[in-house]
């Protein structure tokens, strides 16, 4: 019997001036355990003159993860935060009951061609923490937990799972994984993860289920403890999902909430530019993205 539920395609989608592909939310899935939303940035090369500038913008009730590939962004927020993010590192932010952020190329590769590519992600936050005061960790490459097992490298970027916790603060049961192959090799890993997961592939093919898959593609398992496939040579895979929260999170644009009250709070707050709810980004003060409009049917 076939343990894949949905398989779902990447889609493109815009985020200012640089496109993504967007992995979640789909219509027919809206989370994976506290995932509600991962975009694939790049992989993209640009010129000396085309940069990745999003300018500050808002969110609550969730953690924001930043994982690099290749490249590099500078990220600013309305904590004081001023961190460059490579490759390997993570950048945790937690909203809570509201942060702004920018994210942009440094400054020091704005006149040289440069690369950029890598995941965002959304973690909805608890019921209890949605309304917590926000936070930001920088955890660098050398800290995330890396181990050879199954002849595949593996990596534990956010969570607990395999015996193992990533130093990533989460906030609910969850797991963010990294497993790279560089044969053809089988994998076994059901036993070690738990709630609602998914795999997504970033490069190289995997089989499962008697059918082949490929990049760009996420299987969403219905049953994550018979998690088994086999990798194809120079293969990268990210197994991602948790335990589910009981109550029903709603999003719009860069608002997840359990209430949708407290989302038309956000939406209001920030189309008046209400400092107290949403302070400026500190050394990013004169730009912002503005609330995007209801669409015209």
């Amino acid at each position: 019997m076939s343990n894949t539920e949905l398989i779902i395609e990447e889609r493109a989608a815009d985020i200012g001036n640089f496109m993504v592909g967007r992995l979640l939310p789909f219509r027919q899935k809206r989370a994976v355990g506290p995932f509600t939303f991962i975009d694939h940035m790049g992989p993209a090369a640009m010129t000396k003159d085309e940069h990745l500038d999003v300018p500050p913008h808002p969110h609550i009730g969730l953690s924001t993860l930043t994982y690099l590939f290749e490249g590099s962004i500078q990220h600013k927020d309305s904590l004081g935060s001023d961190v460059e993010i490579k490759p390997g590192a993570v950048n945790w932010m937690t909203a809570g009951k509201g942060v702004v952020h920018s994210e942009r190329t440094p400054e020091y590769l704005r006149n040289s061609e440069k690369s950029l590519h890598g995941l965002q992600i959304w973690v909805a936050l608890p019921k209890h923490l949605e309304q917590s005061e926000p936070t930001f960790f920088h955890i660098e490459e050398n800290d995330i937990p890396q181990w050879t097992e199954q002849g595949a490298q593996f990596k534990l970027i956010a969570g607990k799972a395999f015996d193992k916790t990533s130093p990533v603060p989460v906030h609910s049961e969850l797991y963010f994984i990294e497993i790279k192959s560089t044969d053809k090799q089988q994998i076994t890993i059901g036993e070690d993860l738990y709630g609602e997961s998914a795999l997504y592939i970033l490069e190289g093919s995997i089989n499962a289920d008697g059918y082949n898959y490929g990049p760009k593609q996420i299987l969403v398992a219905k049953d994550s403890t018979l998690c088994s496939f086999e990798m194809e040579p120079d293969t990268t895979i990210y197994i991602f999902g948790g335990v589910p929260f009981e109550e029903e999170r709603y999003i719009h644009w860069n608002f997840v909430n359990s209430d949708k009250e407290v989302i038309e709070k956000a939406k209001k707050d920030w189309k008046a530019q209400n400092l107290e709810a949403f302070p400026k980004v500190i050394g990013d003060e004169n730009d912002y993205v503005p609330l995007p409009e209801p669409r015209r049917l």
